[in-house]
Formats: structure tokens, C-alpha cells, sequence
């Protein structure tokens, strides 16, 4: 019988992105809606500004994305086209090079030597984007889906707090958003670190800590100056 293990790396771009995405979703909405709700009284207004904020929001996340990971795969890119001319014009110092990346490892020279020969028959490109350069198909860059995966997933964070507000009695917004935004919180950082295979209470911590403290700075802010923010 083949004993087959489930592996998380696979999961690393998508799930980043859309970690990040709702929870920028979550705070910065709950926290623009709770510092302008702490200076006006109109509904109105203050679902305005949310609205405002998750479009423009979610418009950011897609941009900043795109732009952050396509630099990356750019980069990527370059290396791959760099390895790929060595190996047409330098094979045997590549070769060199592969295994004494195997013999760092722990291998013995004469192995390490069979396996870069190997590998190098397979796929020398393959074998040196993942060995050398730490480049491979679960970890490389997608800028389009991060973008996308940000857009969407800020968008649906940001309509939690949204829904709140709508529900809310106006004198109750800023303690109603607060509350259930780190509710949503927890939740989010519970589902993350369950799907990622990481500790639980460690992220649920660490996600409501710093959106209560996002929530604090804005609600003062709209409290001492009386103006929306």
C-alpha cells in the first residue's frame, strides 16, 4: 500500500492572498466605520464611507498585489532565463554545481553526483529552478490570482462590518462593528490557521489583537476631533 502524506505548501499563494485580503477587509472597514460613526450621527454617511472604503480597498489590494508578486515573477523570470543559458553554455560546471548543492545536503560526493546526473537527464532546468533557486510549481509567483483572490476576498470582509453597521441602532455602531468585526477576526484567523496547519489560538491572538488596536486609534481619532475620518 502507498502511503500518500497531504502537504499545505501547495496552498501558500492562495491562501496568503486571501488571508490578507479579508483581513484588511475586516479591519480597515470596522475601523473607518467605528472612527466615523464616533463623529456623525447619520447612517447615511457613515455606510457612505464604507462603501467607499471597500471599493477603494478592494480596487488597492488588486493593485498592490499585481504589482508586489509580478515583481517577484519577474525576478523569477530572470533566474530561470540566467539558468537556462548556463546550462547551454556552462552544462559542466551546472552539473558541478547541482551536486555540491546535494552534498551540502548530507550526501556523499559519489552519490550526490548520481543524482545531479539524473535529475539533469529529467530536467536540469526543473532541477536547478527547485534546488538552486528554491523555485517550484506550489511556491512560484501568480500575480493575476493573487490580485483576484485580494479584490474578493477584501471585499467580502469589508461587507461584515457593512452589514453591521446597516443592522445596527445608530448610537450602537461603534461598540456593535467593534465587536463582531473581532468576532469576524477570530473566526478568519481560526480558519486560516486551521487550513494552513498552523496553531489556532496563536493566530486568532494575533489577528484580534491588532484589529482592536486599528479600532481604538481610529474611534479616538473620531471622537477627539469630531470630524469623519
Amino acid at each position: 500500500m502507498i502511503h500518500v502524506e497531504r502537504h499545505r505548501t501547495d496552498r501558500i499563494g492562495w491562501l496568503r492572498a486571501a488571508v490578507l485580503g479579508a483581513n484588511d477587509g475586516i479591519v480597515s472597514t470596522a475601523s473607518l466605520v467605528v472612527g466615523v460613526a464616533a463623529a456623525e450621527t447619520s447612517r447615511t454617511s457613515i455606510l457612505l464611507a464604507g462603501v467607499a472604503g471597500l471599493v477603494a480597498g478592494a480596487m488597492s489590494m488588486a493593485a498592490g498585489e499585481y504589482v508586489s508578486v509580478s515583481s517577484q515573477s519577474d525576478t523569477e523570470n530572470a533566474d530561470l532565463a540566467r539558468e537556462r543559458e548556463e546550462l547551454a553554455t556552462v552544462p559542466e560546471a551546472e552539473l558541478q554545481e547541482l551536486a555540491a548543492i546535494y552534498v551540502d545536503r548530507g550526501l556523499e560526493e559519489s552519490l550526490a553526483m548520481q543524482v545531479a546526473e539524473q535529475l539533469t537527464a529529467h530536467d536540469a532546468l526543473g532541477a536547478h529552478a527547485r534546488d538552486e533557486l528554491g523555485i517550484s510549481e506550489f511556491t512560484t509567483a501568480r500575480p493575476t490570482q493573487a490580485a483576484l483572490t485580494s479584490a474578493a476576498t477584501f471585499a467580502i470582509g469589508a461587507a461584515l462590518p457593512l452589514a453591521a453597521t446597516f443592522l445596527s441602532p445608530v448610537p450602537r455602531i461603534p461598540i456593535v462593528v467593534s465587536v463582531l468585526s473581532l468576532g469576524f477576526l477570530a473566526l478568519l484567523g481560526g480558519i486560516s490557521a486551521r487550513a494552513g496547519g498552523a496553531p489556532i489560538g496563536n493566530a486568532v491572538t494575533r489577528v484580534t489583537f491588532w484589529g482592536a488596536i486599528a479600532m481604538l486609534a481610529t474611534a479616538g481619532i473620531g471622537y477627539l476631533f469630531g470630524v469623519a475620518v
